[in-house]
């Protein structure tokens, strides 16, 4: 396990600590006063979906926002074109998402080069995702899946989806910064 799975594991089960402490309080509270306040069923699971269709909306308006000329556009002559990148975050996601719903698709993005091609397979990958996230609740966040010789929980495989795909994100703002472009994220600001 990597140094950024093993913070993101660790963050969550201080999260889940932190819930059932809270959930001890509120019930020594509740004989005293009031019923708490209700709670989301599924806190961790909720949040982290939260967070996926968060940088979802930004990869597709960007994927969008960027013309097709500038798909073959590089920042730097040893880095990936900006259509690579898409192809590098549809071919992840749709691995890593296909994986935590117990299948082994790809999209191969890698392959493609237009922008309808890229966008397409960009689009496939969140649909991928979109099914993982949805069956994630916070009772099925620790079960184990198998990730080639390792096993993750499904919550870490699918907040490294999230976390992986922020990451690239905020490369390909850079590269539209470079052509004139504001990023999704940078929008009405």
């Amino acid at each position: 396990m990597n140094r950024y799975s093993t913070v993101i594991l660790a963050a969550a089960f201080v999260a889940m600590a932190s819930m059932s402490a809270f959930a001890q309080q509120a019930q020594s509270a509740s004989s005293a006063q009031a019923a708490p306040p209700a709670q989301t069923a599924n806190p961790l699971s909720t949040e982290l979906k939260q967070m996926y269709n968060g940088v979802k909306n930004n990869l597709s308006k960007m994927a969008d926002k960027m013309p097709e000329e500038h798909y073959s556009f590089k920042a730097s002559s040893d880095i990936r074109t900006f259509g690579e990148l898409v192809a590098h975050v549809a071919d992840s996601q749709a691995r890593n998402c296909s994986l935590v719903n117990g299948e082994q698709k790809s999209v191969d993005a890698g392959k493609k080069t237009t922008k309808a091609d890229l966008v397409a397979a960009l689009k496939a990958s969140f649909d991928m995702c979109d099914a993982a996230f949805d069956s994630l609740t916070d009772a099925k966040a620790s079960e184990m899946v198998k990730f080639g010789q390792r096993q993750r929980s499904r919550l870490v495989a699918l907040a490294g989806v999230v976390s992986h795909s922020n990451l690239e994100y905020g490369y390909m703002a850079v590269y539209l910064r470079l052509k004139g472009i504001i990023p999704p994220s940078s929008e009405g600001r």
